[in-house]
């Protein structure tokens, strides 16, 4: 018997193009170029991005910016707020599904691997509760014997979080190794068979190149007022050890606002963390065989016109699809 009108469309999948690289590859400004052409929102997939006050360290898009196109998933917690994968997964997939019933194009702009990867694949996350005797034996621990064995143990225990976690963040450590420790896996993956009818696109830039730019963002971050972002959040009160005040650029410029680093030490290390980090996107993305990479060699906006360009015929299938998933026709 053939499937019911009712019964085709709920097979149907949501459309997504997902832009994805390391940091500073310019994944913003390609996905708002995108959104302009094609009526499109934007996903942020970053994790600080999430929080009110934390403008200029994580590169947020500006208000001129979000008043051109809409922007999804910024500045909803304060800092002291805790955010996960799975709160991602799950409030991206309502923006998605509400993105397409309006007629319009999701795209998701950044973040790690594992959260595009946990938002694409449609990772299951355990429900279970804290081990708070567990947790108190690891914080414990990490005081009596330091955070770099802390993390040596997360490495041998659960690799694939500990790729994603500094070092230095006992809190995240403590709470990885909780959960391996558990016996309760934090992510279950499933078939790797994407959820949604997806577009995904990688930028890469050579080496040099990247780090170029990463260290021009970070120079551009200090001049915009980093050092006053951060004494503002702390002055304010908000914890330096909260997850928030773990960002890159965050942890460092509170250490040079104590006396911990010189000014020279702090810029170092802020940029050698970023570089850091996009390395680790970089790891992740390799296990993600469906992105589609495109080569930036020199990252100009005349360039990543070119890109959208290459993608406009299959993207406007994509739009063209929200016809048949919605009972009406696309504003």
């Amino acid at each position: 018997m053939a499937s019911s009108p009712v019964e085709e469309k709920e097979k149907k999948k949501e459309p997504l193009v997902a832009i994805l690289g390391p940091t500073a590859s310019g994944k913003s400004a390609c996905a708002l170029a995108l959104a302009q052409r094609f009526k499109g929102e934007i996903i942020s997939g970053d994790s600080a991005a999430v929080y009110i006050g934390m403008d200029i360290g994580t590169a947020k898009p500006t208000e001129e910016e979000r008043k051109a196109v809409p922007h999804h998933l910024v500045d909803i917690l304060e800092p002291v707020a805790g955010y996960n994968v799975s709160d991602f997964k799950e409030q991206a997939a309502a923006c998605i599904t509400d993105i397409v019933a309006r007629g319009r194009l999701p795209i998701l702009a950044g973040g790690t691997g594992l959260y595009a990867r946990a938002l694409l694949e449609d990772y299951a996350f355990s429900q279970a509760g804290a081990e708070p005797a567990l947790r108190k034996k690891l914080e414990e621990e990490a005081k009596r014997e330091g955070a770099a064995a802390l993390y040596e143990k997360l490495q041998a225990t659960d690799p694939q979080a500990a790729a994603l976690i500094h070092p230095n963040n006992v809190r995240r450590t403590v709470r990885a190794l909780e959960a391996a420790l558990s016996g309760v896996p934090v992510r279950q993956q499933r078939a790797r068979v994407l959820a949604y009818d997806a577009l995904v696109m990688g930028l890469k830039l050579p080496r040099e190149l990247l780090y170029e730019r990463i260290d021009a963002r970070v120079d551009a971050m200090l001049a915009a007022g980093l050092e006053a972002e951060v004494a503002a959040l702390l002055k304010k009160g908000v914890p330096r050890d909260c997850q928030a005040m773990q960002a890159i650029g965050y942890r460092q410029m509170a250490a040079y606002l104590d006396g911990s680093l010189s000014y020279a030490e702090m810029v170092s290390k802020v940029k050698q963390a970023t570089r850091n980090f996009a390395k680790r996107q970089l790891t992740w993305y390799k296990k993600m065989p469906y992105i589609k990479w495109w080569c930036v060699k020199e990252g100009s906006a005349a360039e990543y016109d070119e890109i959208i360009e290459s993608m406009s015929e299959k993207i406007a299938g994509m739009s063209a699809s929200f016809v048949e998933i919605n009972t009406g026709e696309s504003q």
